[in-house]
């Protein structure tokens, strides 16, 4: 759980706002001081991951930041879909398929939430300061 509230941004069926996404979290990082290489590269491919399995009429997807009590990031990114992410083995000269794995490597762990009542999921991520 988030210790500290960082900030939520909402964000629209587009995927050209995923630049908008990692302004977002760059400002936040640097607020706290921390590296933004690592939790850039996680939004962005969560934030892509839930537009790209969302529909327009599903709405907006909710990206949140929060430091946990021992001074890490958590990211959590919340859709309306059900559909639960999983890693995928991505063949050499697929364009997809990688996203989960770089959140894998990159966060001290990550998971999936599915909401009450099928209202949908956040997947989430937690980043150590580097």
């Amino acid at each position: 759980m988030a210790a500290e509230v960082g900030g939520e941004m909402v964000v629209k069926q587009d995927f050209e706002v995923v630049g908008e996404v990692r302004r977002f979290v760059r400002l936040v990082s640097a607020q706290w001081g921390m590296d933004d290489f690592a939790p850039c590269l996680v939004a962005s491919e969560l934030v892509t991951n839930a537009l790209r399995h969302a529909s327009e009429k599903d709405g907006d997807v909710t990206l949140r930041l929060g430091r946990t009590e021992d001074d890490a990031l958590w990211m959590e990114v919340q859709d309306v879909t059900c559909e639960l992410p999983h890693v995928q083995q991505a063949d050499m000269v697929s364009e997809v398929g990688r996203g989960l794995l770089i959140v894998e490597q990159l966060s001290r762990c990550w998971g999936v939430r599915p909401l009450a009542n099928n209202a949908g999921k956040i997947v989430f991520a937690v980043i150590d300061r580097t």
